[in-house]
């Protein structure tokens, strides 16, 4: 019976229904640790973003301020000038001059006061965005060690797991194993025992007639006409043995 197909298939199962219980054992901690990377990842972009506007910010009012104290000596040089002109036209042309500065040099105070309000809540979000990616990166890192302790925890338990299920996996028909995974994405557990006559994955009876047909071809698939599962027979019991 050990070298059966539905023996290797029942072995298989079992080992595949250990494999998920420790794959339930991370629940969605290895999602919520991805989102959480991502989230660590938007957060630092932003203060990067904020701590390069606040820079530029910073550099434009260094520089209107140079260019502030320039204005202000060509006024003064020009107003000087006024005095040395010898006609009215020479004379308009500098007042014109004087004023189109005096008003670039408006523009400028102007600009630099609003620059003033505008680094003073830029500080206020930079603080903000730092905090918000400090408890991001906290979380991330909260969550990662849980996700790491896990791994570590189940790492050589699931490491024979998928050792002895390449073993059983390699001793079953290859359109078998198409069967078997094409029924898994609907029931976890693909291959179930019959019990007191009946599927033991939908609890459907099973008649007595096919129970003795599955008992005398072991190496035919038969099925859960309820649920579509493979079955197996009652006497076959497997348990943890199969992994030593």
């Amino acid at each position: 019976m050990e070298k059966t197909q539905i023996y290797n298939f029942a072995c298989l199962a079992y080992i595949d229904s250990l494999l998920d219980e420790y794959q339930e054992e991370f629940g969605d901690l290895p999602g919520k640790v991805k989102r959480l990377k991502h989230r660590v990842n938007e957060l630092n972009n932003l203060v990067e973003e904020s701590e390069n506007t606040l820079k530029e910010l910073r550099k434009f009012v260094k520089d209107a301020k140079t260019t502030i104290k320039d204005l202000k000596e060509k006024e003064e040089k020009l107003s000087k000038k006024q005095f040395l002109v010898r006609n009215n036209k020479e004379f308009d042309a500098i007042t014109k001059e004087i004023e189109q500065t005096r008003a670039n040099h408006n523009i400028l105070i102007d600009e630099i006061r609003v620059s003033g309000i505008k680094e003073e809540n830029l500080i206020k979000l930079l603080e903000q965005q730092k905090n918000d990616a400090k408890e991001a990166e906290a979380e991330f890192k909260e969550k990662a060690n849980e996700l790491e302790k896990i791994s570590s925890e189940q790492n050589e338990e699931v490491k024979v797991l998928y050792k002895v299920r390449t073993k059983y996996f390699n001793k079953i028909n290859k359109d078998y194993i198409k069967e078997y995974q094409r029924i898994r994405t609907h029931h976890h557990d693909a291959v179930v025992r019959i019990r007191k006559n009946s599927c033991s994955g939908c609890f459907s009876a099973v008649p007595p007639q096919k129970i003795v047909e599955i008992r005398n071809n072991l190496d035919t698939l038969f099925h859960c006409e309820q649920c579509g599962r493979i079955l197996y027979p009652e006497e076959i019991m497997i348990d943890d043995e199969i992994l030593g």
